[in-house]
């Protein structure tokens, strides 16, 4: 049985959500359960250094005294502010990424002039990636915002730049909703448009030419859990090393705009290199790089197998 584009859709923006929902995990094995929420909450830590460096790199010599300073200041909990938006987030844009993902790779097939069930190749693939990330962005910049305002609350009250608050998920919805409405949650848009699309290009392009790799010949299907983490890991890699810099910006202008309205894209960039130095954009990289390996192979092993088992149980009908 050949499922159609409605059933496929399904399917995908399911197994795009197993990646990171426990509650969708009926449909894998144990291994990959051990990725998706596990892998937010065991990152997150990673995640709150990288955004705390980002968005002040004078105030933290590296990710050690990062590390230090932030228990010493906040506790343990500051580790992990932000995990719930982070949450949603990652399931939000990744069960419409990969939802997407699926459709976009229908419109290359009929751009390329190929049947419906045609194989793509790793650049087609990479194509299609970057497409659906644009559609992804739209539910990711709201959560996002949310979580990296939260994981710098603590520097934003102590520099002065805020008044102090409740320091809560609400406190901060309401605060933005206060302030600039329900656009205000657009903040960064443009940032994290220009970080996904040639971002996710990497990303799939990384993770497809990886899978290329180790399937030698062999159909990319066939793969077992170690290549498929090993594909996803390097297809992490290759999206962050491409696009860090601008996730810089988008932190900036995230976080640095409860205190008023931030200069663009643009302006940003020249602020920092102008008063900062190249480097700068290049702050909180250590703690990303740790972070994306096993966050991105759990996530692409789960997926895979959460689709091929909804997949054989379809066809099986």
């Amino acid at each position: 049985m050949k499922s159609n584009p409605a059933i496929q859709a399904a399917i995908d923006l399911t197994a795009g959500a197993a990646g990171n929902s426990r509650e969708n995990l009926s449909f894998v094995p144990q291994i990959p359960s051990a990725g998706g929420t596990a892998c937010v909450f065991t990152g997150q830590p990673f995640d709150t250094m990288k955004v705390k460096m980002q968005t002040f790199p004078d105030l933290y010599r590296g990710l050690t005294d990062c590390c230090l300073k932030t228990y010493y200041q906040v506790g343990f909990r500051g580790f992990y502010k932000g995990t719930s938006p982070a949450l949603i987030a990652n399931i939000a844009e990744n069960s419409v990424l990969f939802m997407c993902y699926g459709f976009c790779q229908q419109v290359v097939r009929k751009v390329a002039g190929l049947e419906k069930q045609a194989k793509l190749s790793d650049l087609q693939n990479a194509a299609a990636g970057s497409f659906a990330s644009a559609f992804a962005a739209l539910v990711l910049c709201p959560t996002e915002l949310v979580k990296c305002r939260l994981q710098t609350m603590y520097e934003m009250e102590t520099s002065g730049k805020i008044a102090k608050s409740q320091n809560t998920v609400w406190s901060v919805v309401k605060s933005i909703l206060k302030k600039d409405g329900p656009l205000g949650f657009y903040h960064g848009l443009s940032s994290t448009l220009l970080r996904e699309v040639p971002g996710y290009f990497f990303f799939f392009g990384g993770y497809e030419l990886s899978r290329s790799f180790f399937a030698s010949g062999r159909s990319k299907d066939e793969l077992g859990p170690v290549p498929l983490m090993l594909s996803g890991g390097f297809g992490g890699i290759c999206l962050w090393l491409a696009v860090y810099p601008v996730d810089c910006i988008k932190s900036r202008i995230q976080v640095l705009s409860m205190s008023g309205k931030q200069a663009g894209f643009i302006g940003t960039f020249i602020s920092i290199v102008k008063n900062e130095g190249i480097t700068a954009l290049y702050s909180g990289l250590k703690p990303t790089m740790i972070r994306a390996f096993p966050a991105n192979g759990a996530l692409f092993l789960a997926y895979e197998y959460s689709r091929r088992s909804m997949m054989s149980q379809l066809e099986a009908h």
